[in-house]
């Protein structure tokens, strides 16, 4: 069931942004998506928003650990929301892959990342595991 402005801006609110008619465009439709998306697919899919302000967008949303941005190797960056589940989550660890056939990246927040050991004094920050292969949709 495809949720309403109202859910929209409450989810927005929740994670302290102001809800504007662009910030809800663009959760709406990262909302829809099965597997990350770049800037220009955001653009292309919201035929009426400018470039810059759906960057800011999502540079806010970032911020704010409502979405992350994902570096797979295709030299595009792309953007995927925070998810625990099927809920919108704080911002996690988890792997990422990528179809080298169809080229979209999605994110596998149920797989498990073993614990990284690291030197004494260093502070892991964030990890970024990407799996390069055939997706299933390639695949069958």
């Amino acid at each position: 069931m495809p949720l309403k402005d109202e859910q929209l801006a409450n989810k927005l609110k929740h994670n302290a942004i102001q809800p504007t008619a662009m910030r809800l465009l663009v959760l709406k439709y990262l909302m829809q998506q099965t597997s990350a998306v770049s800037l220009k697919n955001i653009e292309t899919g919201l035929d009426s928003a400018d470039k810059s302000t759906i960057f800011r967008t999502l540079k806010t949303f970032e911020k704010k650990e409502l979405i992350h941005s994902i570096v797979d190797g295709s030299g595009i960056t792309k953007f995927a929301l925070q998810l625990k589940g099927n809920t919108i989550a704080a911002k996690d660890s988890h792997y990422h892959f990528y179809c080298e056939q169809c080229k979209e990246t999605f994110c596998l927040s149920t797989t498990n990342i073993p614990t990284i050991e690291l030197p004494k004094n260093f502070i892991m920050q964030e990890a970024n595991i990407i799996v390069k292969g055939i997706c299933g949709n390639c695949n069958s």
